[in-house]
């Protein structure tokens, strides 16, 4: 019987907490009386109504990427299909977004293959523990500088 109750199933729930977050920050930006509280009914209205338009949003991308004779959807068949399922005012918010991700994300990356540089770099550098090894013991032993073990 609960079961029945539930329509969406857990993978397809949007969290809760995330939904709660950016309902309560929005409403606070736009009221001034200070902090605010939201029914569990709203909440879940609003964590239904993300979900659907989220279902809409990357079903019209899909029809676009697909339409393009590609399989993977990029970021550009989102923003066609925000205009076509027309929502264009989520275009530039949605653009300034991306743009910051792609700056910070680029960022990440070129440390990242700095890194991994590096790392290469001071692996040829080091000494093979295969060649040498029992000299280098030897030489450990001899540390009173007889030359006697």
């Amino acid at each position: 019987m609960e079961s029945e109750k539930k329509v969406v199933s857990e993978a397809e729930e949007l969290p809760r907490t995330i939904v709660r977050r950016v309902v309560k920050e929005k409403l606070s930006n736009c009221s001034e009386e200070g902090d605010l509280s939201v029914h569990k009914d709203a909440l879940l209205a609003f964590s239904e109504s993300a979900r659907i338009f989220i279902h809409y949003l990357s079903a019209t991308a899909n029809d676009i990427c697909r339409e393009s004779k590609r399989q993977t959807m990029n970021a550009d068949d989102v923003l066609k299909a925000l205009e076509e399922i027309e929502f264009p005012d989520f275009l530039n918010p949605l653009k300034a977004s991306l743009d910051e991700f792609r700056r910070k994300n680029a960022g990440k990356k070129a440390g990242a293959a700095k890194e991994k540089e590096e790392k290469k770099k001071r692996k040829l550098e080091e000494p093979s523990h295969d060649s040498g090894g029992g000299e280098r013991v030897e030489n450990e032993e001899d540390q009173d500088g007889t030359g006697d073990a």
